[in-house]
């Protein structure tokens, strides 16, 4: 697919899971069992793969993912980079503090992404404020625009769940990408309809609900207390009281055999039906490990899921018993 006038694979790899340790507060907001160097080689082995697309934040680590890249990075130019911007950040105490959209932030927020990043320039800036208002945002991408006309960075976007967010600045040049959570097991219709509509780029997020479309996770399976999915911060339960959630289990075990047709795994096919779903979808499933984004990448291989099994999906999942996926109240 094209993304900002390069061909790439359909297919990104997301850096939450290789930031570390995280918090607000007390709380943990990161992934446990992250390891450097076992990371550095997960994004070698993407690049291996045919994945040119990373997808990371000031956020993610306090800042070690970005660093993190950069060091995996080195020297590959042709690997286009997209950050997140809009939550302060200590690199010291790995702490966040989740206020940072003032538009005199913007600019040095930027400056700051770039140096970690090891960047003269950043593919893709999306502001990182899910829920903030059009009015609010709007300032902040007029920031960005600045940043666009000094070669700071190529084009921004935003990553949100709300498509009237997505629709309030689709119409600006370079305004191109969408972030947005979407799976199997939850369906984001609308924001769908904005971004084929407007002719942006969606990268979904949250494509295997945070681990538990990939068959690891069952019943008695319990999160590490380090871990975010242990804590009460998810907006979408895939997990509760550290366990994953047997609403979502059970959607999971009525098209298990569905998602696995033409010897796809079950994390190839939760990819795969993301790309049925609309050729503008780039999924970025987090990855820590080298086995992980070699399951990930063999999606390629496979492509999007035949329509008669699309459909098929469609008449044994009922998102309702669940948790269906709705834009929520401000």
């Amino acid at each position: 697919m094209k993304f900002l006038d390069r061909e790439i694979s359909p297919l990104g790899m997301g850096c939450w899971p290789i930031g570390g340790p995280m918090f607000t507060g007390d709380q943990p907001l990161g992934y446990a069992n992250s390891d450097d160097a076992e990371s550095v080689r997960a994004i070698h082995a993407a690049l291996d793969g045919g994945i040119t697309l990373f997808d990371t934040a000031a956020a993610y680590g306090a800042g070690h993912a970005e660093r993190l890249l950069a060091c995996a990075l080195k020297g590959r130019q042709d690997a286009l980079i997209v950050t997140k911007i809009g939550i302060t950040i200590d690199e010291d105490s790995k702490r966040l503090t989740f206020e940072d959209t003032e538009p005199d932030t913007v600019l040095p927020a930027i400056e700051a992404c770039l140096s970690r990043l090891g960047r003269d320039c950043i593919d893709v800036v999306l502001l990182h404020q899910n829920g903030l208002s059009v009015e609010q945002a709007g300032p902040v991408f007029d920031e960005m625009e600045k940043a666009c006309t000094a070669g700071k960075i190529r084009s921004y976007g935003w990553s949100t769940d709300f498509s009237e967010s997505a629709a309030a600045f689709a119409d600006r040049r370079r305004f191109r990408t969408i972030e947005h959570a979407m799976n199997v097991l939850i369906d984001a219709p609308r924001m769908q309809d904005v971004v084929r509509d407007r002719n942006l780029t969606a990268l979904i997020r949250s494509p295997l609900a945070m681990g538990l479309l990939s068959g690891k996770y069952g019943a008695g399976s319990r999160m590490s207390d380090q871990d975010i999915r242990a804590t009460s911060n998810l907006v979408t339960r895939y997990f509760q009281d550290a366990t994953a959630n047997p609403a979502f289990l059970a959607q999971l075990d009525a098209v298990r055999d569905l998602l696995t047709v033409d010897g796809r795994s079950l994390v190839q096919g939760a990819i795969c039906w993301l790309w049925a779903k609309g050729g503008m979808n780039i999924p970025i499933p987090g990855a820590r490990t080298v086995g992980q984004i070699k399951g990930i990448a063999g999606a390629l291989s496979y492509g999007a899921l035949p329509e008669d099994v699309m459909a098929e999906i469609e008449t044994l999942i009922d998102r309702d018993a669940a948790e269906l996926h709705s834009e929520k109240e401000r």
